[in-house]
C-alpha cells in the first residue's frame, strides 16, 4: 500500500491494468486502500471473474463505493449491477439514478444507459427529447452504439424532427466504428437508395462482425428482406455462419 501510495499516475495504471491474475493483489491492495481505480476494476474482475473468483456481490459493493468517490465509471456500473440483478436484486430506479449521475459527469456509457432508460421509461419518466440529447452527446465521444439510436431517432423523429441526412451520417460512423447493428442498418438504407452493392457489402460485414447471441436474428431479417440479392446473401451466410440453425418457418398463408 505504501508503494501504491507513491505512485505516478501513469505508474498506478500500468500496475492496475494487464493481465488479471498478476495485477489482482496489487488491485486488491488499491482497492482496500480507496484508490477508485482500483475498486473499479477490482469490482470488474469479481464480475467477471478474471484473475479472481467470481463474486457478482463483492464486485457490486466495490463498484459502490468507488461510485460515492466521485467514479463516473463506477456510476455506470453501479447502474448496471441494479439494472442487471448483478449482486443485488434489480432495482430500475437505482441503477437509473446512478446512470443519471454518470451522465452529468460527461460518461459515455452513462449517457448511453442513461437514455435508453429515458427512452424506454424504466425506472424514470419517459423522456425521447432528453434520451436523443443524451444520444447525441454520447455519440459525439465516439460512442458507436449511441452512434446507432441517434440515427434511428433521426430516422423514426423519435426525440427530435426527422433528419435523413443525418441519420445516414450516424449510421455511417457507427458502422464504419465496426458496430454490428449499425452496420445492418446502414446495409438497409443502402438498399432503400438502390445502392445494392454498397448494402450487400455492408449486410455481410454486419454478419461477420455480430455476436454469436445475435447472429441468428440478423440472418433472419436479412433473409427476409425484399431485395432478393440481400435475401440470397443471408441465405448464404447462415450456411457458412450458422449451418447448425435453420430460418424459421414461414407461415401458412
Amino acid at each position: 500500500m505504501c508503494a501504491l501510495q507513491r505512485m505516478e499516475a501513469s505508474q498506478l495504471r500500468r500496475v492496475l491494468g494487464g493481465d488479471p491474475a498478476e495485477a489482482a493483489p496489487w488491485v486488491r491492495a488499491a482497492a482496500r486502500l480507496g484508490l477508485a481505480e482500483g475498486q473499479v476494476r477490482l469490482g470488474q474482475m469479481l464480475l467477471d471473474g478474471l484473475g479472481v473468483t467470481r463474486d457478482p456481490v463483492a464486485a457490486h459493493r466495490w463498484f459502490l463505493s468507488a461510485a460515492r468517490r466521485g467514479s463516473p465509471t463506477a456510476m455506470n456500473m453501479a447502474g448496471r449491477c441494479f439494472e442487471n440483478g448483478w449482486g443485488a436484486p434489480p432495482d430500475l430506479s437505482e441503477a437509473a439514478r446512478w446512470y443519471a449521475r454518470s451522465a452529468e459527469a460527461g460518461h459515455d456509457w452513462g449517457e448511453y444507459n442513461y437514455a435508453n432508460m429515458l427512452f424506454d421509461g424504466r425506472g424514470v419518466h419517459q423522456d425521447l427529447t432528453q434520451a436523443c440529447r443524451l444520444y447525441a452527446s454520447a455519440a459525439s465521444k465516439g460512442h458507436a452504439r449511441a452512434m446507432n439510436l441517434l440515427a434511428r431517432c433521426y430516422e423514426e423523429g423519435w426525440g427530435a424532427p426527422r433528419n435523413a441526412v443525418e441519420a445516414l451520417g450516424w449510421y455511417r460512423a457507427s458502422a464504419e466504428s465496426g458496430y454490428f447493428r449499425a452496420q445492418f442498418n446502414y446495409a438497409t438504407v443502402m438498399a432503400a437508395l438502390d445502392r445494392s452493392d454498397e448494402a450487400l457489402g455492408w449486410a455481410e460485414r454486419a454478419c461477420r462482425s455480430a455476436t454469436p447471441d445475435s447472429l441468428a436474428g440478423v440472418l433472419d431479417l436479412l433473409e427476409a428482406h425484399l431485395d432478393a440479392r440481400l435475401a440470397d446473401l443471408g441465405r448464404r451466410l447462415r450456411r457458412e455462419l450458422a449451418p447448425g440453425h435453420a430460418a424459421p418457418r414461414k407461415p401458412p398463408s
